[in-house]
């Protein structure tokens, strides 16, 4: 590969990571028709550019391209849904069962918890989805693994769409922030089962709370 490659290359990767990192931040919402003619002078880059990196966010199903109408942001099904939840059991629990004590990452989930109470106080829910997405973040860096930290952050993007399905975050959010004070606490108390054990709880929770918005999004509009 020749350098102007090598270096189009890493420029489409930034520019697809920062297109992700707002689908994290909940700043692109499921079913949002992205505008390449408007990205593309937002970010400075060309519409080519754009385009490879609308490709490259494709094929890891966080956009959509329809023939005719666009690229769109993927509105996760129920099927996604489960599946992010089944990854999340087997990458969180195990992370914060098998935490070291004092591990640094804990420092960052008590950091994550504060901003969530904090935004809670000034009913700003997208800013306690953020402070939530760096809690979990920062119990997969429990882990210790480069590559499962990466592997979470497409997981985590796929997850801020699935709770961009909720009317109302403030239905999503409110219950977990005390539960995830509750995992913070058994954890630095010594306890990382019984933290992995309350973080088991709670996904199942806010997964049944997911796939009941979902099905209420996709339930047919009764005859009048």
């Amino acid at each position: 590969m020749s350098a102007p490659d090598i270096a189009l290359s890493a420029l489409t990767g930034r520019l697809a990571e920062r297109l992700r990192d707002r689908i994290i931040a909940g700043e692109l919402l499921p079913g949002q028709r992205l505008s390449e003619n408007a990205l593309a002078a937002e970010l400075s880059v060309s519409r080519n550019t754009l385009r490879e990196a609308f490709r490259l966010l494709t094929k890891d199903g966080l956009l959509r391209h329809e023939p005719h109408r666009g690229v769109f942001v993927t509105t996760p099904d129920h099927a996604a849904v489960i599946d992010i939840y089944r990854v999340r059991r087997l990458v969180e629990c195990r992370a914060l069962a098998g935490a070291e004590p004092r591990h640094p990452a804990i420092a960052r989930m008590r950091s994550a918890v504060e901003r969530a109470e904090a935004a809670r106080e000034r009913a700003d829910w997208q800013g306690v989805g953020s402070a939530n997405m760096a809690f979990h973040a920062a119990i997969v860096d429990l882990a210790d693994s480069a590559r499962l930290a990466v592997f979470y952050a497409q997981v985590a993007a796929e997850l801020r769409l699935a709770f961009g399905l909720l009317d109302t975050p403030e239905a999503l959010h409110a219950p977990f922030i005390d539960g995830n004070r509750a995992i913070l606490e058994a954890l630095e108390a010594g306890r990382p089962r019984d933290a992995a054990d309350l973080l088991d709880a709670y996904l199942g929770r806010a997964e049944r709370i997911i796939l009941g918005a979902l099905s209420r999004r996709t339930a047919p509009s009764p005859a009048v």
